[in-house]
């Protein structure tokens, strides 16, 4: 507090507040003299980017306190050298692209705590803004313990995410060339999307072999149709009767061909992400009870092995008795969040990180705003979609679901659907919790109920009293 507002905060007083003044003052002036504690006093800073990074250390260690290195492997081990002569021995850097993760892993190859944190938390002071300047904030901010570490999983768990991540952006780039496929079908005038519901299944892709393979009479093409398809062959015969031109022939077979090239690649995927879960369910104890069967449970596409018995096999817990996880979905959640929910204390502490909590703004003790923050954490991605597909079901979630939908809107009603389904996650994965799914009745009922007691407190303040009709 300055000497001036003291001063007026002194004379705009009156004479009975005048004493608690004095002590307020005295109180600012002595937290304003108290010292930030060094909670990392071997601290160091480095401003990430992707040609050069820029190091900060104590000016107490070193006679050049900032250094410029290479992004090169060779400077990043100059790098290390470096701060192991300055003493260093705890490290905090921005989570900048992906630019962060060689030196991230060379220093811990190093023995140095390395730090990832979030660049929302490391914003600069106003001013000049340099490399240099983003370095010694870093570094100042990290000695200080001001800095959180982010989430990172573990080398299992970091290896198992790129396999489910590469396998995703192969099947995400697969599904371009259905749609060219399509394209290349509609401009010939053959409606085959028409008659099955899938040009990729069995009755399509025989169809479009033999269109590829030379085959043009609609009666013969039929005859590939299989018996489980739904329309009679004479709707797919008409369906086959368009103008096969040339350059339409040859742009759906290389549709085709990157089609079953995307495929093989992302049975490869599937491959190494079978080994790597087999490896991390070796060392676990057998389960106690083996897989209760599942209606209705389908398999990922172009899966080798059965998912859900090596995820069961590794977590020794069934995440697919959590309604709205299917075998896919707890896939992706295990590779973006890991098995050890222990990182989180509560599920609060999980469901935050998720961002699928309010985000409290309280000033003046008045409540600004509770809006989520906004986040590109692919889990809470994930638990949306499967807070969408829940919803339509008949179930404790779903109706809860279309109760919030109906009051506060779909988005909002997603939001919280996601944050009971990360919860039952967390609380699976950490104390082996069995849901036992309570139904849609069941809500409806406590529902029901909650209302009519608050109808009767409300009836009976006012003096009257809820009778049944």
């Amino acid at each position: 507090m300055t000497p001036f507002r003291k001063m007026m905060m002194y004379a705009s007083c009156s004479l009975a507040n005048k004493s608690e003044v004095k002590s307020e003052m005295k109180k600012c002036s002595t937290n304003s003299t108290a010292e930030l504690i060094s909670v990392h006093p071997n601290a160091a800073g480095i401003d990430i980017g992707s040609r050069s990074h820029y190091v900060a250390v104590s000016p107490t260690v070193a006679k050049e306190p900032v250094r410029e290195f290479q992004s090169f492997t060779g400077d990043l081990h100059e790098m290390a050298k470096w701060l192991k002569t300055c003493g260093v021995t705890s490290i905090a850097m921005e989570s900048t692209g992906v630019y962060w993760i060689p030196v991230f892993e060379i220093l811990e190859s190093y023995g140095f705590e390395a730090f990832l944190v979030n660049a929302r938390d490391v914003k600069n002071v106003p001013g000049r803004k340099t490399d240099v300047n983003d370095a010694q904030w870093i570094q100042k901010l990290h000695q200080y313990g001001l800095l959180r570490a982010s989430f990172l999983p573990k080398k299992d768990h970091a290896e198992l995410r790129a396999y489910v991540r590469q396998r995703e952006s192969l099947l995400e780039s697969r599904a371009a060339h259905i749609q060219h496929m399509q394209k290349a079908l509609m401009q010939m005038n053959l409606q085959l999307h028409h008659v099955v519901s899938d040009i990729t299944g069995v009755t399509g892709r025989a169809i479009i072999s033999a269109i590829l393979k030379g085959e043009r009479n609609p009666e013969v093409l039929a005859k590939n149709r299989d018996p489980r398809c739904k329309e009679p062959v004479e709707v797919i015969k008409k369906s086959l009767v368009g103008n096969y031109r040339e350059e339409h022939v040859f742009v759906l077979k290389q549709s085709v061909e990157l089609f079953d090239y995307y495929t093989s690649k992302a049975e490869e995927c599937a491959k190494q992400i079978q080994i790597v879960m087999d490896r991390m369910s070796e060392n676990n104890p057998p389960p106690e009870a083996p897989l209760k069967k599942k209606k209705n449970s389908k398999q990922p596409e172009d899966m080798p092995f059965d998912l859900r018995e090596a995820l069961y096999k590794m977590l020794n817990v069934d995440l697919t008795g959590i309604k709205g996880i299917g075998v896919s979905v707890a896939l992706k959640l295990i590779a973006e969040c890991g098995t050890d929910m222990t990182r989180w204390a509560t599920s609060k502490h999980f469901t935050s990180w998720l961002c699928l909590s309010p985000g409290n703004k309280i000033s003046g003790g008045k409540l600004l705003s509770t809006k989520t923050r906004r986040s590109k954490n692919k889990s809470a991605a994930i638990l949306r979609l499967a807070a969408i597909a829940v919803g339509k079901t008949n179930t404790a979630l779903g109706a809860f679901y279309r109760r919030l939908s109906a009051r506060v809107g779909k988005a909002k009603a997603i939001t919280a659907t996601a944050r009971k389904i990360a919860t039952l996650f967390y609380n699976t994965l950490r104390y082996g919790m069995t849901y036992v799914d309570p139904g849609a009745d069941y809500y409806e009922a406590r529902y029901k109920k909650r209302v009519l007691e608050n109808m009767s407190k409300r009836a009976a303040s006012l003096g009257f009293s809820l009778q049944p009709i």
